[in-house]
């Protein structure tokens, strides 16, 4: 039987990690093999799930007990199940809960930069990616558009924050990804070069060659790198990329906001290897 506990008093410690905690908090950095992360509706659970990471508490509407929430309570063990009605959940936590069932887990260990790029062809490279929600939106396109992995270097956002968990639908458990444990972008970019990647810098130069270029196509190991919201990529990044790479635009329009960017490029230049 599942281990429900009604709500009666959100001030319960247990508690903390739904309403009292913040996202920075969450990672626990002083004490990593405690640190959480918050997986919000059943889809995005079971991919984590499925992805191995362990549960700890779940905090859910009481309908969807034996509702949409009954397969996931059935994965997850005797982990306490807080449980109340909609209006009373909306008081305590102070926002509604859009998609009904929300999971406390263990942040699991992450992989070596070489262990995820060893049988890659092609990778993703965010450079500084600030905002949860472009870098949700990109792991979602990466996943979807024949990406192998993708790599994170240390200034970008952490990709379990909530809104980027839950923006990315759950891809986040689906691609392999980590950060990049060494400076960027050098020594960065010439790990990858050493590992057999040429790289191309997504940026606006009179010197790009467009996404569609034959010389990409012809490239064994591809490594696509994208830079931060408003500025781009560093100049430095981009002198030391194997190609400056530009997606072809009309009606005087200058760029893309980096999201819809990368899910032009993962599938212009993921599906040459399929």
């Amino acid at each position: 039987m599942p281990n429900v506990i009604e709500i009666t008093s959100f001030s319960a410690p247990e508690l903390d990690v739904y309403a009292r905690l913040t996202e920075n908090q969450l990672v626990n950095r002083a004490d990593p093999s405690n640190a959480l992360f918050i997986a919000e509706s059943p889809n995005v659970i079971d991919r984590a799930l499925d992805a191995g990471c362990v549960p700890v508490s779940m905090l859910l509407e009481r309908k969807h007990i034996e509702g949409q929430a009954k397969g996931i309570i059935a994965r997850c063990g005797e982990i306490p199940i807080y449980t109340s009605t909609l209006d009373v959940l909306t008081q305590l936590t102070g926002f509604p809960l859009t998609r009904g069932v929300l999971c406390a887990m263990r942040r699991p260990a992450l992989p070596k930069p070489e262990a995820i790029c060893k049988n890659a062809r092609r990778i993703a490279v965010l450079e500084n990616i600030m905002n949860p929600t472009n870098l949700g939106a990109i792991f979602r396109s990466a996943a979807a558009l024949n990406m192998d992995a993708v790599l994170l270097t240390p200034a970008c956002t952490d990709a379990l924050y909530r809104r980027c968990v839950r923006v990315s639908m759950g891809t986040v458990f689906q691609i392999p990804w980590t950060y990049l444990d060494m400076e960027w972008p050098e020594p960065g970019l010439s790990f990858l070069q050493g590992l057999g990647f040429q790289t191309a810098a997504m940026a606006l130069r009179d010197d790009s060659v467009r996404v569609d270029d034959p010389a990409l196509c012809r490239a064994e190991k591809l490594a696509i790198v994208l830079g931060t919201e408003g500025d781009g990529l560093c100049n430095t990044t981009i002198a030391d990329c194997d190609f400056t790479v530009k997606i072809p635009m009309s009606h005087g329009v200058d760029s893309l906001n980096v999201a819809a960017a990368s899910a032009v490029a993962f599938w212009q230049l993921g599906r040459m290897h399929q």
